[in-house]
């Protein structure tokens, strides 16, 4: 059988582009296409901030950063009254998706990658010898190695799970001017009073150049929401920080978050990025893509050297890779604090506010300047120190509800 190309990847945002940029480093440039169906730039849904190890997955995959950027190196925490500001070690940069799709994009088409705009995928079949994919514009392509690279809405991912069911995250985001009259506040803010109305997650207000912010929010799938209930609620979160939300609303998609044990590849398939699983704390994703590219591009290189086309160790890989246990542990943590249905959710957002190490401890992880994975240790003294104090910090906690809210 007569193939195309080596590799066929599915979806150029950063996850696609930077599996090609690894490829290329094995030295496959000329036997990849990426199939993107929209074109560049295109809105993309996401907080824009380049968290995590990105840092260092994007110059080991020779990409830079060159699109406008917010350095970001104050993290803010609130919950009512209770507000908390953290520095970290290393800014977060914060992006227009817009323009850093497109930037990475550009940077892998100078590598010597194909990429194919408008031109997306209908249909997969895998055979022994080969994978057959038929494009939105009638064409039929066959390849050795399949990547899904293509987002919630993966084709890839929903072939290998056989349409399983599972509940998404939601997450709403809308990028906004700030009025002339306010003053830019240089702190990305993540704000858990949505909790008390129900939300599972955070509502965030991210800075960007140009006197412009990123504003969204984010829930767990504890209980279903509706979209017209995320927006309100983002409204109203934003109101009692002095923003307006435009009256056409933030744009909202849904999102899979990282299960260790979830399959994330067949023979001759695999997938990365969203398509793969999401960080199920804080919903991010660009920076999950390009560190699981990394990892991807090496299983591809050694599945076309080798013939072996199982992938029968790409999971275990991911798994074992610092994103892997980053993810398990921020799944672990979502769990205890997303899960818990009524009032149970209490217990454990106050210790993620008001222990003196949790959030010191989560700002280095999201500024990937350490990796909390091997902070064991600390978080079991954490949880240790929690439970002595937890009948004190829940008082806090209703406290700065009270306030608030004039709760009882």
């Amino acid at each position: 059988m007569q193939l195309n190309y080596s590799v066929i990847i599915i979806g150029a945002g950063p996850g696609g582009a930077s599996v090609a940029a690894r490829l290329e480093q094995h030295g496959h440039a000329g036997r990849v296409l990426v199939l993107e169906r929209y074109g560049f730039p295109r809105p993309k849904p996401c907080g824009g901030g380049l968290t995590g190890h990105v840092n260092e997955a994007m110059a080991e995959l020779d990409l830079t950063l060159s699109v406008p950027h917010w350095p970001a190196d104050l993290a803010r925490v609130r919950f009512g009254s209770f507000v908390r500001t953290v520095r970290m070690a290393r800014p977060v940069n914060i992006v227009r998706r817009e323009e850093f799709d497109h930037s990475l994009v550009e940077q892998v088409r100078a590598k010597g990658i194909e990429v194919a705009e408008g031109e997306g995928v209908k249909a997969i079949e895998v055979t022994g010898d080969a994978v057959t994919v038929t494009t939105s514009l009638g064409r039929t392509l066959r390849c050795s190695v399949l990547v899904g690279a293509d987002g919630a809405a993966s084709v890839t991912r929903k072939y290998i799970l056989a349409n399983a069911r599972t509940l998404p995250h939601r997450l709403f985001k809308m990028e906004m001017a700030l009025p002339q009259s306010r003053s830019i506040d240089p702190a990305m803010l993540y704000d858990f009073t949505p909790m008390v109305h129900g939300i599972r997650g955070y509502l965030w207000v991210f800075p960007l150049p140009g006197r412009r912010v990123n504003v969204g929010v984010m829930h767990y799938p504890t209980y279903r929401k509706s979209g017209i209930e995320l927006v309100e609620r983002l409204r109203s979160g934003l109101a009692e920080l002095g923003l307006s939300l435009p009256a056409r609303g933030a744009r909202g998609w849904p999102a899979w978050g990282y299960h260790p044990r979830a399959p994330i590849s067949r023979p001759r398939v695999l997938t990365v990025g969203d398509a793969a699983g999401i960080d199920g704390l804080t919903g991010e994703g660009i920076s999950v893509a390009m560190e699981h590219a990394v990892v991807a591009g090496d299983a591809v290189d050694q599945a076309l050297r080798t013939g072996d086309m199982s992938f029968s160790g790409y999971r275990q890989a991911i798994r074992r890779a610092v994103v892997g246990r980053e993810l398990a542990l921020d799944r672990w943590l979502a769990r205890l604090l997303y899960e818990k249905r009524g009032q149970g959710w209490r217990k454990w957002l106050s210790l993620v506010l008001y222990d003196p190490d949790v959030l010191d401890m989560y700002a280095a992880r999201v500024s990937g300047s350490e990796i909390l994975a091997d902070q064991k240790l600390r978080l079991y003294r954490a949880l240790l120190r929690h439970i002595c104090s937890l009948p004190g910090r829940n008082r806090s906690l209703r406290q700065a509800m009270t306030e608030m809210y004039s709760l009882t």
